[in-house]
């Protein structure tokens, strides 16, 4: 089995509203991740962290993060810990990849049932993205250590994982931080 979680908790600081729920192309950006998340074949798709009142607009199941204001770490060890399973990983991307597409996540799929012993599958589309990744249960135990030492930096976390990169196109792993990068993106 696998879940798809697409994070929706971030402050949108630089955006200046809740990015979740900013359109590209008519779409909020977090629907359009769970979107691609639904066509690559994840059995479930939820929202996780933020206002589930405001993000109910888009009918789609809100998760309550625990460790509100730690950042993504924060979010993907919650989401290890309520949703991961000796049968069940978890495809993890933030809100703002708005232009990742149903074969870009299946990829991380494919990689994994290719290596089974991988603890994440991490997209890199010329750089790694750590917030588009495939995770396993595996990975439960060295997330929680790092983020009790105060760690909040996915890609540090890395560090004590079994990880597999996956080529991505650039393009599929822009994300979308400001105003402004509403109009330089297609």
């Amino acid at each position: 089995m696998i879940v798809g979680v697409v994070l929706t908790g971030g402050a949108s600081v630089r955006m200046g509203r809740t990015k979740a729920l900013v359109e590209v192309s008519g779409v909020a950006m977090a629907e359009r991740v769970a979107v691609a998340l639904d066509r690559a074949g994840c059995d479930r798709v939820v929202l996780f962290g933020g206002d589930s009142e405001e993000l109910s607009v888009l009918g789609r199941p809100v998760m309550s993060d625990r460790h509100p204001g730690t950042g993504p770490l924060g979010g993907i060890l919650d989401a290890l810990e309520q949703l991961s399973g000796p049968e069940t990983d978890i495809i993890v991307v933030a809100c703002d990849l708005a232009h990742l597409g149903a074969d870009d996540v299946r990829r991380l799929i494919d990689a994994a049932a290719e290596n089974p012993t991988a603890d994440v599958v991490v997209a890199n589309g010329g750089q790694v993205e750590p917030a588009c990744a495939l995770w396993r249960r595996t990975a439960l135990e060295g997330v929680r250590t790092r983020f009790d030492a105060g760690e909040r930096a996915i890609h540090r976390a890395f560090a004590v994982l079994r990880i597999v990169e996956v080529a991505m196109p650039a393009t599929s792993l822009r994300n979308i931080n400001t105003p402004d990068d509403l109009d330089r993106y297609p």
